[in-house]
């Protein structure tokens, strides 16, 4: 199968080449310590918290720093947390929705706004680009041992609409009401992802000129490095030569 996953997993490359150990570790501790939060340090009884200790254990997590994330969840500042979107149309009206976690709303949308003002873009009102993205499940599974054809069975059965083979991973699109079933699946199969998540795929995507494109994903880079900044996603088409810069 292929056509979402094309972009999902070319974002995923590029995430594993341009990400730093020490940013994704923040990212998944703050998605840890808000499960907990909302329904408590069981991962047997918090679907969340479960998704966030498997994305832990996909980076290479430690166990001691997954459990005093866990531990930080049942702290008094983790009700400081909350989630926030930001939409925006980037250079050439590229659209960037950015997914946000942070306890400091003002200092976020300030930081959010400057690099889209900095960088030729404009942050625009939630809800503007919601009819260009499709929220989507997307999990990476790597391949080891794993007979292909019985377990495109299995996944097919649980809700998967793509499944892709590439670098010796499977890349698994679920609608979003399926992300559940299709997670309770890997658990049955034993199946450990080396990631999952909720992805706002972009239903077609814009070309832009090499230049052009460059300095989109600039920004891109720069709103992924802000501490505060969770998932940024966009309607770019990632040629295979933007993937070599």
């Amino acid at each position: 199968m292929s056509g979402h996953n094309k972009w999902s997993t070319i974002k995923r490359k590029k995430g594993a080449l341009d990400a730093k150990r020490s940013k994704i570790f923040s990212k998944i501790i703050k998605e840890i310590t808000i499960a907990v939060r909302e329904s408590g340090p069981d991962p047997d009884g918090n679907p969340r918290l479960r998704l966030g200790i498997a994305n832990a254990k996909g980076a290479s997590m430690p166990k001691e720093t997954i459990q005093r994330a866990i531990n930080k969840g049942s702290e008094k500042d983790a009700a400081a947390l909350s989630e926030t979107t930001y939409e925006g149309k980037g250079p050439h009206g590229i659209a960037i929705y950015v997914e946000c976690l942070t306890d400091n709303t003002q200092r976020t949308v300030s930081n959010i706004r400057s690099y889209f003002s900095k960088h030729g873009g404009e942050l625009g009102k939630n809800g503007m680009l919601n009819y260009l993205f499709d929220r989507k499940g997307v999990f990476v599974v790597p391949k080891a041992d794993l007979d292909q054809d019985e377990l495109e069975m299995e996944l097919i059965d649980a809700g998967a609409e793509e499944i892709e083979l590439d670098d010796e991973v499977f890349t698994i699109t679920t609608a979003m009401e399926d992300f559940g079933n299709m997670m309770k699946k890997l658990e049955e199969l034993k199946v450990e992802p080396e990631s999952a998540s909720l992805q706002r795929i972009p239903k077609s995507t814009e070309t832009l000129d090499v230049e052009s494109a460059r300095k989109l994903l600039k920004l891109i880079d720069i709103l992924e490095e802000d501490d505060d900044v969770q998932q940024v996603f966009h309607n770019l088409t990632l040629t295979d030569e933007l993937m070599e810069d």
